[in-house]
């Protein structure tokens, strides 16, 4: 059976390089893993297992004579000419699906969103957010790590959208300002009761006494506050380290020392006294939040959907 151009015109030239394909069931089978990014996931869209999909992506690899898809730790990454393959079926094979009715669940099964970004900021903000877009139906991947890494993935074909902590160098990517997190200087009471106004008169040496906790060794936020409101570098070591700013949060609250936090994430304990702020100064430092995702228009739908929700709501955090 020969595929077909959308106008009924007969079959579309091959993709420059890459022999002709006439068997329809790998070509969708290629295009649920071009659009999901996934063999898990593209399985999932046909109704097929993950090793059948597999099979069929490589027969379709040695049929055109060329690589489609790089393997990644999770999921693939298309390549050049899984690029030119889709965009000379999609448009015949979706025609084709919808006039023989095969698309009529489309909307169930339409590919997730694979989102990405800080543990913290996606559980306290980003995950809240979209709440309306998966009441929607909207299917929705959440992949926690660290901007860096994340990027390179994005750039891989891992993720549709990051939520980054800094803006990405280079063209490959687009970003857009999303929030800006404001950094605070607390502790709790215990604490606070016997240096705040020590550290009004004295600044950053009234803290050497106290443990400081972060969620790296290197003390990233922590260094960053000292050099932009003390004017002087960070001496002291962290005595205690949590990879995950919520888990800081909790140490500090419960009394074990002090730390350099988002506002967002310890605003409510700065509201009920739980945590206080040691110093306010007039030009706390201030990060600003990325929502970058790769240039082109997204084949999923929903991806724009993601975006737009969480533009919208970060004009509010």
């Amino acid at each position: 059976m020969t595929h077909v151009n959308a106008d009924g015109s007969g079959p579309p030239s091959p993709v420059s390089g890459v022999a002709a394909v006439s068997d329809l069931n790998l070509l969708r089978t290629f295009l649920a893993v071009y659009r999901s990014g996934s063999f898990t996931a593209a399985a999932g869209l046909l109704g097929l297992s993950q090793p059948t999909v597999t099979a069929q992506i490589r027969s379709l690899e040695r049929q055109t004579g060329r690589e489609l898809f790089a393997r990644l730790p999770r999921g693939v990454a298309a390549t050049p000419v899984a690029h030119d393959l889709a965009a000379r079926v999609a448009t015949p094979l979706d025609a084709l699906a919808a006039a023989t009715g095969q698309d009529e669940s489309r909307d169930e099964r339409r590919a997730p969103v694979h989102l990405a970004g800080p543990a913290e900021l996606l559980c306290t903000r980003v995950l809240p957010a979209l709440a309306p877009a998966a009441a929607e139906g909207v299917r929705l991947r959440v992949t926690p790590g660290l901007t860096e890494a994340l990027l390179e993935e994005l750039r891989a074909g891992r993720h549709d959208l990051v939520v980054a902590t800094f803006r990405p160098r280079g063209r490959t990517l687009v970003s857009v300002p999303l929030m800006d997190e404001e950094f605070v200087l607390v502790a709790a009471p215990v604490w606070a009761d016997r240096v705040r106004e020590r550290v009004v008169r004295e600044g950053p040496a009234a803290l050497h006494a106290v443990p400081l906790v972060s969620y790296a060794e290197d003390l990233p936020i922590a260094r960053r506050y000292w050099r932009h409101v003390f004017g002087t570098r960070l001496s002291c070591p962290a005595a205690v380290t949590v990879p995950d700013l919520r888990g800081v949060l909790a140490a500090v609250t419960a009394g074990a020392g002090f730390a350099v936090l988002p506002r967002y994430l310890c605003e409510a304990e700065l509201g009920t006294g739980a945590l206080v702020a040691l110093c306010e100064p007039e030009d706390p430092p201030i990060n600003t939040g990325y929502l970058v995702q790769r240039p082109g228009r997204p084949d999923n739908p929903d991806v724009t959907r993601v975006r737009d929700l969480l533009t919208d709501a970060a004009r509010s955090w």
